[in-house]
């Protein structure tokens, strides 16, 4: 089983910080460390508790170069940033600077939580608007989007485990794991483990659908 996902979130407006919260609550997998971690504090939170995820709110970065600088300092906690309606450019621009994902505030709430799970892989997130302009990685509809305990089997089944493997290692049955599997095949658009090979791998890029209702 794959150890909890811990959090650290930097603060938002009023609406988006009880969201946040009340979103992560709901997902047992998922626990929050801090949250409304003023933006000069963000270094110290991410030093003293170690997260996962790190949720950074894009308006209150000092610079975008801030990320750049927790990216260093901390390699081994990914960064998630939160913005309003990010520009391809912005988003671009915080991947480079070290982010996992950039995402749109207007996301929706279930596709926040799944691509902060990706995001704990290593997988990039962009916001389909940002990256409208084309990207080379996986592109997933929002509806299509993998669910967390999907992302579970594939991140088995690229390591090459059978599907008994796959069931004893994640406690489920092996038709669940069947299902879990054509479900990924048919979220990725292939029809074999060979294609898994080139696909969701750490670095590789998903894109969520932004157009939808807000967080």
């Amino acid at each position: 089983m794959r150890q909890p996902i811990t959090l650290v979130a930097s603060k938002f407006e009023d609406l988006v910080n009880v969201g946040l919260k009340q979103l992560i609550s709901e997902d047992p997998n998922l626990t929050l460390a801090a949250s409304e971690v003023p933006p000069d504090r963000v270094e110290d939170a991410i030093r003293k508790h170690e997260p996962t995820v790190a949720l950074l709110n894009f308006g209150s970065l000092r610079t975008p170069a801030q990320v750049f600088e927790l990216h260093q300092a901390f390699p081994q906690t990914r960064i998630v940033v939160l913005a309003n309606r990010p520009t391809a450019a912005e988003c671009n621009q915080m991947l480079s600077f070290g982010a996992t994902a950039c995402l749109s505030k207007e996301t929706e709430a279930r596709d926040i939580i799944h691509s902060i799970h990706l995001a704990s892989r290593g997988m990039h997130v962009l916001p389909r608007s940002a990256a409208a302009g084309g990207t080379n990685g996986l592109s997933l509809e929002g509806s299509d989007l993998l669910t967390p305990r999907e992302a579970d089997v594939l991140e088995l089944l690229q390591e090459g485990a059978t599907n008994a493997q796959t069931a004893q290692r994640l406690s489920i049955g092996i038709e669940t794991v069947r299902t879990h599997a054509r479900n990924i095949y048919r979220k990725l658009g292939i029809s074999s483990r060979r294609d898994l090979a080139r696909l969701g791998r750490p670095g590789e890029t998903v894109v969520v659908d932004d157009t939808k209702a807000r967080a």
